[in-house]
């Protein structure tokens, strides 16, 4: 992705045909880095602009999308209603090629006289930021980021400072070259280079992805190096780059949107990027494009936030719980060795008429088959009978000791098994929905804190209803998967009829399957087989070749008394073996 200035041109130009002559009714700062204008145009009506100097994702364009405002305005929000409100878009200009626009508008001072402010949107990465500008004096007024010669030495952005422009990359505008000048542009470059990392060094406007596509309009591998180009691909370079001075000159800009088979998107540009491979190219306005690009991209974003946030909440659990279980394996394992104690006991008993005090004992091991003779180490200070005694007492603790890490090590067993499950839902989650159920769920078991209302001090209760995955068979039958544990406690408890056939993958982590039929005799081997494969697939297993998954009625599964979401207990089960594959998901998916 990359809001070069060819994109910046496109923006220019829709912008001018909407907003010139619309009147700013309103000023909104939904964020420390974007602005909102909201313009009443005679044609369109209400627009809203977003002006966006954040880091990652500056830009402007016309949105579509709610934001959501803080109660109270950020101070440059309120240094432009002083001065724009009420006023009129007067014109919109592109600085050269360059990813910076200037919108004039004319408003009125304090005193009602009339009075210019430029407005300017810098596109620069890190170092991007929106102006306000006066430009009888060349002064800023105020800027969304305020920095001084302390962060950078070109220039400071304070008020009452001359405005200057940022630096020139000293990149040529391509409608002021001609084809000679282009050809030897080049020529004099280094000739390692590729030839799209040549144009994008020194033609102004181009991003990355637009060098590249020129290279593959001219036939030339993308990654071709300038080194083997002749006069032929220099030629036909130059056509495609007056092809671009044509769209600059003309405004026929081709706005394009990529995305992948999921919907997500992959890139955008002023141009049909054909090099590219996507499942989905949609064209539209540059600000209709970019909106939904930037829309999506941030839901992704989001997404995996939230993703990343709780799986490291849950992989700490796991990872102190594995610690738990692994010190009451010890445990049991030296409480299991504590038999010998027992064995010491019953030796020095039995052999209490032959033994004398002392430091040790010689006895005949009678649990030995050749009845060997063993030596028992005791306490010197203590009769025969009362080391025996004290044998017999370390055994009955070291009895009781086992039976509280057995019952503590099935909690840690049973308690890591849902986590893993947990773990697992986090990562197969799809959108946010799905993870503010797993946040809930968490919440509710005390992984975590509930959250809290501002300035109300009471805990939110987020109702989220159970909405599970929806599939239909090859032969017709609907099957419906369980995305989180909260989802298939819902689906096998509560939506699922006796006679429904229930599914899960065998001692692993995963959702649960549940096929709709009133009779289990009518369900046929291939559906099994694809439930199978979605059990297999929504579960830790899906990379792996083949795997176990059991099934049964839906009556013959049980939640056992206080088992935590999703954990179940079943019988009268039958096991598949199935190689999980995304094709038949999605060829299930798309009959839906």
């Amino acid at each position: 992705m990359a809001f070069d200035g060819l994109v910046m041109a496109a923006v220019a130009q829709e912008l001018a045909d909407l907003l010139i002559g619309g009147r700013l009714e309103k000023i909104q700062q939904p964020s420390a880095n974007e602005i909102i204008l909201v313009i009443h145009t005679r044609a369109r009506g209400k627009l809203r602009l977003l002006l966006s100097a954040n880091a990652q994702d500056a830009r402007i364009h016309v949105t579509f999308g709610s934001f959501v405002n803080p109660l109270a305005p950020p101070i440059f929000c309120m240094v432009l209603r002083k001065h724009l409100e009420g006023g009129r878009v007067r014109s919109v200009e592109q600085v050269g090629l360059e990813r910076v626009l200037k919108i004039a508008v004319d408003s009125r001072d304090e005193l009602g006289r009339p009075a210019e402010k430029i407005l300017i949107c810098e596109v620069m990465g890190k170092h991007s930021n929106v102006l306000l500008v006066d430009p009888d004096s060349n002064t800023i007024v105020d800027g969304i980021h305020r920095y001084s010669h302390s962060v950078s030495r070109y220039r400071e952005v304070l008020p009452n400072r001359p405005y200057l422009p940022p630096p020139a990359q000293g990149k040529i505008d391509p409608r002021q070259l001609t084809e000679d000048a282009f050809k030897s542009l080049l020529l004099q470059s280094n000739l390692d280079s590729p030839v799209a990392s040549t144009l994008l060094q020194k033609i102004a406007g181009l991003g990355p992805q637009t060098c590249r596509e020129l290279v593959a309009r001219t036939g030339l591998p993308v990654d071709y190096a300038l080194e083997h180009c002749g006069d032929y691909e220099l030629t036909k370079l130059w056509e495609q780059l007056k092809w671009i001075c044509t769209l600059l000159n003309e405004s026929t800009f081709e706005p394009t949107l990529l995305l992948d088979r999921r919907g997500l998107p992959l890139d955008f540009a002023a141009i049909n990027l054909s090099y590219l491979p996507a499942s989905k190219r949609e064209t539209a306005s540059i600000s209709t494009i970019l909106d939904q690009y930037y829309s999506q991209i941030t839901q992704v974003r989001l997404l995996e936030s939230e993703r990343q946030s709780l799986a490291q909440i849950v992989r700490k659990e796991v990872s102190r719980l594995r610690k738990k279980r692994n010190l009451h394996r010890e445990s049991l394992e030296n409480a299991e060795r504590a038999d010998k104690y027992r064995i010491y006991g019953e030796l020095l008993t039995a052999n209490l008429y032959q033994i004398e005090q002392g430091p040790e004992a010689v006895v005949e091991n009678f649990y030995h088959p050749a009845a060997e003779k063993m030596v028992i180490q005791m306490d010197s200070s203590l009769t025969p009978s009362q080391n025996a005694q004290a044998f017999f007492k370390k055994y009955l603790k070291a009895k009781h000791t086992r039976d509280a890490v057995i019952s503590h090590l099935e909690q840690a067993e049973s308690e890591l098994t849902y986590l893993e499950a947990v773990e697992n839902a986090v990562l197969q989650a799809e959108d946010l929905e799905s993870l503010a159920e797993i946040r809930s769920e968490l919440e509710e078991q005390a992984y975590l804190k509930p959250r809290v209302l501002q300035g109300r001090g009471r805990t939110k209760k987020e109702q989220v209803r159970p909405e599970p995955l929806s599939f239909i068979s090859s032969e017709g039958f609907s099957i419906l998967v369980g995305k989180n544990n909260k989802q298939n406690d819902y689906l096998t408890l509560k939506l699922a009829a006796d006679q429904d056939i229930w599914l899960h993958t065998k001692d692993i982590p995963g959702s649960h399957v549940i096929i709709r039929s009133s009779q289990s005799e009518g369900v046929s081997e291939q559906t099994l087989l694809e439930a199978a494969t979605l059990a297999a697939w929504f579960s830790k297993a899906r990379q792996s070749g083949k795997v176990p998954v059991d099934y049964t009625l839906r009556r013959h599964v049980r939640k056992p008394r206080g088992a935590k979401p999703g954990m179940v207990i079943y019988d009268h089960q039958q096991t598949l073996m199935v190689s999980p594959t995304e094709e038949l998901v999605e060829q299930l998916v798309s009959k839906t």
